[in-house]
């Protein structure tokens, strides 16, 4: 083998280490608007709102666009399931940086099972290293899509993680615990979800909005993955939370004690 031949060899085997990373968003209600209940009771009222990415949606983002700026991936992937006006959320990622982006069609706000179920046909097809989620979304707090995709692929599972690195082929992340935090070593590939702290995702500039516009945006179906996407649970109700009465000042510990064991009956 020659010195030349050597190089490209050597290089092409360095991007073979570099990894795909997997982002999936979810489009909700915007964080500063308040949430109305509709008149029925049979869900939240959509029409005329605000709507964004999920919070936490955008931490992983931006947690994903760190590593590949670090050169620790070669290509971030965001995908969303659900209606049609979830390309809009795609093309919001894609002006934060990421590479590509995929839709699946369907129902409005899946539910988790059946997300996971999409991701995990998504993650055969592109076989990305990691998989980086909110740890939940704000409009159902439902917490279960990361930890229901680990368990389909049978992947390393790292939770409420406020850091993350990369070392060979292992991450190592710190989990926010009950008590204090709790560091882990997860062998790759691996399935991570992202609480607040991790990082403050930057925002989309006018040009990069503009380049976001001719990135590759593909378009899939559950019927295209061979999944079953039927919602397995029904909503009864939805109601808004009681409303809160005002606090009552106390003029010493004694009448504190008497309140929290005669009213409150905390003690």
């Amino acid at each position: 083998m020659s010195f030349g031949q050597s190089i490209i060899f050597n290089e092409i085997q360095g991007v073979s280490h570099q990894m795909k990373i997997l982002v999936p968003i979810k489009r909700v209600i915007d964080a500063n608007i308040k949430v109305r209940v509709k008149s029925d009771q049979s869900g939240v009222e959509l029409n005329n709102v605000k709507m964004a990415m999920n919070p936490f949606c955008e931490i992983a983002v931006e947690a994903a666009l760190r590593l590949r700026e670090a050169g620790e991936a070669e290509e971030v992937i965001v995908v969303c399931a659900g209606l049609a006006n979830g390309k809009e959320t795609l093309r919001t990622a894609l002006a934060m940086g990421a590479d590509r982006a995929i839709h699946i069609e369907g129902e409005d706000s899946p539910e988790p099972l059946a997300v996971a179920k999409l991701l995990k046909a998504v993650v055969e097809r592109e076989e990305p290293g990691l998989v980086i989620l909110g740890k939940q979304a704000i409009d159902g707090d439902n917490n279960q899509t990361g930890q229901m995709l680990s368990a389909l692929l049978n992947w390393s599972l790292g939770t409420f993680i406020s850091r993350l690195s990369v070392e060979g082929a292992d991450f190592h992340v710190t989990r926010e615990v009950d008590g204090g935090l709790e560091n882990l070593k997860l062998g790759g590939p691996a399935v991570v979800t992202v609480d607040l702290r991790l990082n403050e995702p930057r925002y989309a500039s006018l040009p990069n909005i503009m380049k976001a516009k001719k990135k590759p945006l593909e378009e899939l179906t559950a019927e295209a993955l061979d999944v079953d996407i039927t919602p397995r649970l029904t909503v009864l109700k939805v109601e808004e939370p009681a409303s809160r009465s005002a606090g009552v000042r106390v003029h010493d510990a004694a009448e504190l004690v008497d309140k929290l064991k005669n009213e409150a009956k905390v003690i």
